[in-house]
């Protein structure tokens, strides 16, 4: 039924559509259910390429499983600001997850990223992390010191001098100035072996294409970038009742 929970069938369905190369909206007119619905399931269980319709759903009842448990120990749990469904938070944070994972970034990393993302203050505690996630402190750690590297997170003390994990509206610029310099690295790398393989000679030729490529795209993102952070910006709205 439209807007209970998938079936098994129904996946099957879902699977067999992806294989044929439909769209979502499609493939959901086929089931009579919203486009939203079938894009979670298989951003969330392995997007279009990985979906597989019987780990889906095994995965669906784990985490059913793993829900009631975490409500039967927490009964008292804290109701969302701004009125939010808590369930359709949960499931947008695996979207969310699942969608960074599959632009190359580790599981527990991307996890880490999508919690300060869909966090208002854009901004937590390694024990507010670890609590939050149900992982180690370690795990943390690890997570942030790689999307720190990658530009992605940015540390800072708070009032009472602990370290916080902060996601702003200029780290995605920082990571894209990071991504230019490192194909500029690739660049510079790439006309280094010209001179070594021997202008004119077949693998020199790639090479200095290849550099060629990569510059462009590096002064592209660059410029992008830079253009973005001035026009795009913008500031989120806020009511007199927000926190209600």
């Amino acid at each position: 039924m439209p807007g209970g929970r998938l079936t098994q069938q129904e996946r099957q369905q879902i699977a067999l559509g992806l294989a044929d190369g439909l769209a979502y909206a499609e493939i959901a007119r086929g089931l009579d259910r919203p486009t939203s619905t079938v894009t979670r399931e298989v951003m969330r269980n392995g997007g279009p390429t990985a979906y597989r319709a019987d780990l889906a759903h095994r995965a669906t009842e784990h985490r059913a499983h793993r829900r009631k448990q975490a409500a039967s120990r927490d009964p008292k749990t804290p109701p969302q600001p701004y009125g939010r469904d808590a369930e359709a938070v949960r499931e947008y944070e695996e979207v969310f997850t699942t969608v960074i994972m599959a632009s190359g970034a580790p599981k527990m990393m991307s996890r880490v990223l999508a919690c300060l993302y869909t966090t208002d203050a854009g901004s937590l505690t390694a024990s507010e992390l670890a609590q939050h996630l149900q992982v180690s402190p370690a795990s943390i750690s690890k997570a942030i010191a790689f999307l720190e590297s990658q530009g992605l997170v940015r540390r800072e003390r708070d009032e009472r001098r602990r370290e916080r994990y902060v996601v702003d509206d200029d780290v995605w610029y920082q990571s894209m100035m990071a991504s230019a310099r490192s194909t500029a690295q690739l660049v510079e790398t790439s006309r280094q072996g010209v001179s070594i393989l021997g202008p004119g000679t077949p693998a020199a030729t790639r090479l200095e294409n290849i550099a060629r490529f990569l510059d462009f795209i590096s002064e592209s993102i660059a410029r992008a970038a830079e253009q973005a952070r001035e026009i795009l910006h913008t500031k989120p709205e806020t009511t007199p009742d927000s926190t209600t």
